[in-house]
């Protein structure tokens, strides 16, 4: 197991760079997180604005939804909008700077439901989203520090790629 894993996050790392170029929202990502995440992040399901969320985030949170992400603007609003790096910091395998070996809340979910232990799966489909941001673009900051987590920079900014 371990070594398949190792080979699916090599092959996706080799594949990262030749893929960025061609992964879109339309083609790549909105039908994955119509797949693995509008169980929770919907109009269906009764999500909120991420601008209803933050107004009382405890009520979402025991309803089980999350912040709307089933449209481009929405999910903007997760990446570098008012909430960034949410998306990041939620779906992250754990490698990341700042992540402390220890994967986002909602990297289960990157996989299917009655195969959340899948690693190569998420892997895969991280890869697919990482190359959707854009090479460097992945990063767990925040518009101003928190706690040993500086601030997102002009420079990672200019990294998102985010085509439609």
């Amino acid at each position: 197991m371990k070594l398949s894993l190792f080979a699916s996050v090599a092959c996706a790392a080799i594949a990262l760079p030749a893929m960025a170029a061609d992964v879109t929202y339309r083609k790549d990502v909105a039908p994955m997180l119509k797949k693995y995440c509008a169980e929770c992040h919907s109009v269906a399901a009764g999500s909120p604005s991420m601008a209803e969320f933050k107004l009382d985030e405890e009520k979402f949170k025991k309803e089980k939804v999350g912040p709307l992400s089933d449209t481009y603007e929405h999910l903007l609003q997760l990446v570098n909008g008012m909430s960034t790096g949410a998306f990041m910091r939620r779906l992250d395998d754990g490698t990341s700077p700042y992540a402390g070996g220890k994967p986002g809340n909602m990297y289960k979910y990157l996989c299917e439901r009655e195969n959340k232990d899948n690693n190569a799966e998420c892997a895969a489909n991280l890869a697919v989203l990482k190359a959707w941001v854009g090479e460097g673009g992945w990063n767990l900051n925040r518009m101003t520090t928190r706690g040993d987590v500086p601030a997102l920079t002009k420079e990672q900014m200019d990294k998102l790629k985010l085509k439609y």
